[in-house]
């Protein structure tokens, strides 16, 4: 099989360092492989440690229903039975330490996934990307013309998922303080102590779940292809591929071509 001669554009070669592209016989991209096995994994491990964790983590708070001291203040919160895992503060802490080291290990080899394999570029919500956030916003929302789209995510996902890695990083690290906080106990004092440190974990699971419905919202509107791609990691006739399409189109290959990507500098 012929390996297809690199495009001219940086623009694109950053497409074409993401994932693997099958052309047919016509010269046209039918798929993208835009999730590799270790993202899929980290991605599944990490939703469903997430549910375990909230529902046990509620039922951990409702032993203690507050963030300070409970004299004179009253209960913050007591959260529905519905929505608690556990049964009582010992199993819910049995449940919540076990998937916590799911969720940490899930986050952890993702991270150096993506710093060794450079996909992180492509996900990652940089400055240039700020113009780009309302145009995508009043289409999803408003129903505003849809903006053209040149990469795989768009302005307003890369912010969503920017911000999902930082609120995760904050429930791993805030999680790790009222796990030990003799041992972390410098790290709870530039948390702003021990009571802060557990507004700051709850503010965090508050806005991870605060993130998923705009998550799912996009799934939807992208369709089910789009979702396909997250369980078994290829994508159909990606709309962001068709300048990549057009250029490959133009090169002189075999009719049918695979292109593997090489790494990025």
């Amino acid at each position: 099989m012929a390996k297809a001669a690199k495009p001219n554009s940086q623009r694109d070669l950053r497409y074409l360092t993401i994932s693997d592209f099958m052309i047919s016989a016509r010269q046209r991209i039918r798929a993208a492989y835009e999730h590799p096995t270790v993202v899929r994994l980290t991605h599944w491990t990490a939703a469903i440690s997430i549910v375990v964790l909230s529902m046990t983590g509620l039922q951990i708070f409702f032993a203690f229903p507050s963030f300070g001291p409970k004299i004179p203040q009253h209960n913050f919160f007591i959260p529905p039975r519905s929505i608690r895992l556990g049964g009582w503060l010992g199993g819910a802490l049995q449940w919540h330490f076990t998937f916590m080291w799911l969720f940490i290990g899930s986050g952890v080899l993702y991270v150096l996934y993506e710093l060794i394999s450079g996909h992180y570029q492509t996900v990652l919500f940089h400055p240039r990307d700020i113009r780009g956030v309302w145009p995508m916003a009043r289409h999803y929302f408003f129903f505003g013309k849809k903006p053209e789209e040149f990469e795989p995510y768009n302005p307003l996902q890369k912010l969503a998922y920017t911000t999902a890695l930082f609120l995760g990083t904050l429930s791993m690290l805030t999680g790790l303080v009222l796990y030990k906080p003799v041992q972390f106990k410098y790290v709870a004092f530039l948390l702003g102590g021990f009571y802060l440190t557990r507004i700051w974990h709850f503010a965090a699971m508050v806005g991870l779940w605060a993130f998923l419905p705009g998550h799912l919202l996009m799934v939807a509107i992208h369709g089910w292809d789009n979702f396909a791609s997250m369980l078994y990691g290829w994508k159909k006739t990606p709309k962001y591929l068709r300048e990549a399409e057009a250029e490959v189109v133009e090169t002189n290959t075999a009719p049918a071509v695979e292109i593997r990507p090489e790494a990025r500098n």
